[in-house]
């Protein structure tokens, strides 16, 4: 949902998830990170909401209109201050303003197939891992290489970190690489709130993953590009891989994951 002409979200019933968010990023910020006195003893964690309200800028019931849901209309220079009081991170802060509707809506995502065009550059990769993913995770395209190292990745990359005892074996890291792609998911329901696949596969998770369902609460997000990841060869080797995700210019909403040359651990 895009923004009105006044830089203010749309007037309407902000969402349950952003009330949920703010409320925790509110309860791991304590007075101390603000600049606030600690105030004695409280009786929940973190800052009350009119701390957040006053080193905000902003009114108490306004604030707790906003956790709430009531159809208020958060401007961006309230909210980047808000952002700043509760300490988000880039990734975050971009969460928080789509939750809000002060970011347009990612273009709808098409229909979960790749161009073949896309799919012969996968092929011609390997022996370097490759593969796209659509917004829900779900993998479009794996060339050999990937399919042999990331055994069974197919047909969903979230499904398969969660709920695939393989993923342990492949994955030295796996809690770690979990919560990433976890909070990734999040990240992506958020710019594709239309996409009933995204809703699918983060139900999926929370029913048949206990870790999904408790770690989905942390309301963590990530959307990073790039990194390294400890694997475990099928004969037992474990090497360090460094990965790059790069999106099609006319396919934002799909994912192309590269992995490079891997050092022995």
């Amino acid at each position: 949902m895009t923004t009105v002409s006044d830089g203010r979200a749309p007037l309407r019933s902000v969402s349950g998830e952003l009330g949920a968010f703010l409320r925790h990023r509110r309860e791991h910020r304590s007075p101390d990170d603000v600049g606030l006195p600690a105030g004695g003893r409280r009786r929940t964690p973190g800052l009350r909401r009119e701390e957040v309200a006053l080193v905000s800028g902003v009114s108490t019931s306004w604030y707790t209109f906003l956790e709430q849901g009531r159809p208020v209309r958060p401007s961006a220079q309230v909210l980047g201050a808000i952002s700043g009081t509760l300490g988000l991170t880039d990734d975050e802060r971009d969460h928080l303003f789509r939750l809000a509707g002060l970011v347009p809506d990612a273009p709808a995502a098409g229909p979960e197939r790749v161009d073949p065009a896309l799919a012969d550059v996968v092929d011609a990769l390997d022996p370097r891992p490759a593969y796209v993913t659509a917004a829900s995770f779900d993998v479009l395209a794996a060339n050999d290489a990937a399919r042999a190292l990331f055994r069974g990745i197919t047909p969903n990359v979230a499904l398969w970190v969660f709920t695939d005892p393989t993923a342990g074996e492949v994955l030295v890291d796996r809690e770690e690489v979990a919560l990433g792609v976890l909070a990734r998911l999040r990240s992506a329901r958020a710019r594709h709130p239309d996409d009933g696949r995204v809703a699918e596969v983060v139900a999926r998770l929370r029913e048949s993953s206990d870790e999904a369902a408790r770690w989905w609460d942390r309301q963590d997000v990530r959307d990073d590009r790039s990194g390294r990841k400890r694997v475990r060869r099928p004969d037992g080797t474990v090497v360090t891989l460094t990965h790059t995700a790069l999106h099609p210019a006319e396919r934002p909403d799909l994912t192309l994951v590269v992995y490079g040359p891997s050092d022995a651990a």
